[in-house]
């Protein structure tokens, strides 16, 4: 996560994100590990197909996310509890050099306050 070119609304950012992803044309698998502002430590995973199903997410107050492929760049994720109820839609978009990835993260929290983040990952 580059941090500097990240807005978190509400705040605080996290002090830090590493995200590792593959990805096909038929899903991805996501894996990233972090830590907030308080320096308590996350970890974030999941694996779906781009076919719109719901699958289990650990490590956030999420418990399920269907993805589906926008285009050849770009997904749509929908955070959702296991009662249906839509939590967040993060949209990402890969650059085309491959170099940066942009997520942008709209809805709410498991506090219930609104989110509108936009993150921005380099490529290591």
């Amino acid at each position: 996560m580059n941090p500097a070119k990240s807005k978190y609304s509400p705040g605080p950012a996290p002090k830090d994100v590493t995200v590792k992803v593959d990805c096909d044309e038929n899903g991805i698998e996501l894996d990233a590990d972090g830590t907030n502002a308080d320096r308590t430590p996350t970890h974030v995973k999941c694996s779906a197909k781009f076919d719109g199903k719901d699958y289990p997410i650990i490590g956030t107050y999420a418990d399920t996310v269907p993805v589906k492929r926008i285009d050849a760049n770009t997904m749509q994720a929908i955070l959702k509890k296991n009662d249906g109820l839509l939590m967040l839609t993060v949209i990402t978009t890969v650059s085309a050099d491959g170099k940066t990835r942009t997520s942008t993260f709209k809805g709410k929290d498991g506090e219930d306050r609104e989110v509108n983040n936009v993150v921005l990952y380099n490529k290591q």
